[in-house]
């Protein structure tokens, strides 16, 4: 018989390897802004991409399921604040190409589905 419970690793799950893309490719987007761009948006940009990933991670690691959801909460926050907000802001400025926009939200729209499936099934698992 298979054990329901086996621990799967942080970095197999699909939702932290999609967070870690988008943190790629914001720091692809980052390098090539120039002084200005970077100190007005591109810091708060990437400010809020990277601890999407770092949310998630934390909370893979915390015990009760609301502890987990928590961050997980806080992740989805930073990443709307990256996705919806400042990613949008650099596109509209035409501070990054119709490409690389492209592909951060081919993403971002993958990982924004994961995600609330992600925090779905933690609640399912607390009553299971």
């Amino acid at each position: 018989m298979e054990n329901k419970n086996t621990y799967i690793n942080l970095k197999d799950l699909e939702v932290y390897q999609l967070a870690r893309e988008l943190s790629r490719l914001g720091w692809e987007i980052y390098e090539k802004l120039d002084w200005q761009t970077k100190k007005i948006n591109g810091d708060q940009f990437i400010e809020s991409t990277d601890p999407v990933g770092a949310n998630i991670a934390e909370g893979y690691g915390r015990f009760h399921f609301l502890d987990k959801i928590k961050f997980y909460y806080n992740a989805r926050g930073s990443f709307l604040e990256c996705n919806e907000h400042w990613v949008e802001l650099l596109y509209e400025r035409k501070k990054i190409s119709e490409d690389i926009y492209r592909k951060y939200k081919e993403v971002a729209n993958k990982f924004f589905l994961k995600l609330n499936n992600f925090i779905a099934a933690t609640y399912r698992a607390k009553t299971a």
